[in-house]
């Protein structure tokens, strides 16, 4: 099985979708752990990891084993930082069987995503919002929420993990890049997404009440 490229392959001066496109081309053809991923990136690379991870879940493909290990390994990054420690993961995670000839398509297609983002996205822009303790703490609490959000057991409904992965997205590159818009941006999917699932729920809730309703007549 070949080996993922080191980080230290990876051209530091290169944009994040250069970067994620060469780290993408690097993968072994049959299978990996999320582990060896994380050995690619490295800690100080978690962001550019989660921004990898979170690929998987914009496009309308579903591949099998992914998001739970994935949704799981976003969560503890977030949590990582919050406590300002090294990454920990589970064994069983970190050991966990990937489907690289799956997931190598799958990266590919969310680098569209990335494409997009580096129009938007600047350097330094509204350092207000990315800058400072306080505002630490908000961002990787945002960042947690999207990583719960994105956990949230409605895979099966359009646009559930689509919205929280762009949420986590921009979260990630705004971090990155200490660009206030893209994490207003993350903000703002955030909030987006606890709208979309209020009016599943709610629609949930109506549909299984007017059910009940009909078979009690």
């Amino acid at each position: 099985m070949n080996e993922p490229r080191s980080q230290a392959g990876v051209d530091d001066s290169a944009s994040l979708g250069e970067q994620l496109a060469a780290i993408i081309e690097a993968l072994p053809e049959d299978h990996l752990t999320l582990g060896e991923l994380l050995d690619v990136f490295g800690d100080e690379g978690l962001l550019l990891l989660t921004m990898l991870l979170t690929l998987v879940f914009l496009i309308p493909v579903s591949i099998p084993g992914v998001s739970t290990v994935f949704g799981a390994a976003i969560l503890l990054v977030g949590i990582s930082r919050l406590a300002g420690r090294p990454l920990w993961l589970p064994a069983r995670l970190r050991n966990k069987a990937l489907p690289a000839d799956r997931l190598r398509p799958g990266l590919t297609a969310g680098m569209a995503w990335v494409r997009r983002l580096e129009r938007i996205s600047r350097p330094h822009r509204l350092p207000a919002l990315v800058v400072g303790r306080v505002q630490n703490l908000f961002n990787n609490l945002a960042f947690i929420l999207a990583a719960l959000l994105l956990m949230a057991p409605f895979g099966f409904v359009p646009f559930s993990n689509t919205l929280p992965a762009l949420a986590l997205l921009f979260l990630a590159a705004g971090l990155i890049q200490r660009d206030g818009v893209a994490v207003l941006l993350g903000y703002l999917a955030n909030v987006g997404t606890i709208i979309y699932f209020g009016i599943l729920i709610g629609g949930g809730g109506v549909a299984a009440r007017e059910l009940w309703q009909r078979l009690a007549a």
